[in-house]
This record gives C-alpha cells, structure tokens and sequence, in this order.
C-alpha cells in the first residue's frame, strides 16, 4: 500500500491537536514526539509529491528527456 494525499492530511491534524497516534498507511502508528511526527510528514509528503526528503526526485519518471544535437558539416 502506496503513502496517499489522506495519509498527509491526518499527520497533518494528529500535527494540529498534538496527537502522538495515527492511522497511516493502513497501520495505527504511534510516534515517541511531535518532532518525529513531523518528520514522518514530511516524509510522506514527499513520497506524495515524488520526491525525497531531500527533496531529490524519487526516481519515477513523469516524462523522458529529449536531448537535441546538431551536425556540422
């Protein structure tokens, strides 16, 4: 099972009423601090958008590069 936008959305209110608890991905999480949970977020925002927490693409492609180059002669 794939990390969705709904997964996102309940770190984000579990953030919001300082919940340690939280059903992500399926499973009942319960996180050891706030901070944690917040890294979890971030975590599962980027999966989400398709990127790392580094913010790096993940490596799924969306399109495929076109590379252009001219003959001289």
């Amino acid at each position: 099972m794939a990390l969705t936008q709904s997964d996102v959305d309940r770190l984000d209110a579990a953030i919001a009423t300082s919940e340690l608890e939280v059903e992500v991905d399926g499973r009942r999480v319960r996180y050891r601090s706030i901070a944690d949970l917040i890294s979890a977020r971030q975590h599962a925002a980027g999966v989400v958008s398709g990127l790392s927490s580094s913010g790096q693409p993940t490596g799924r492609r969306t399109g495929y590069p076109v590379f252009i180059t001219s003959r001289e002669r």
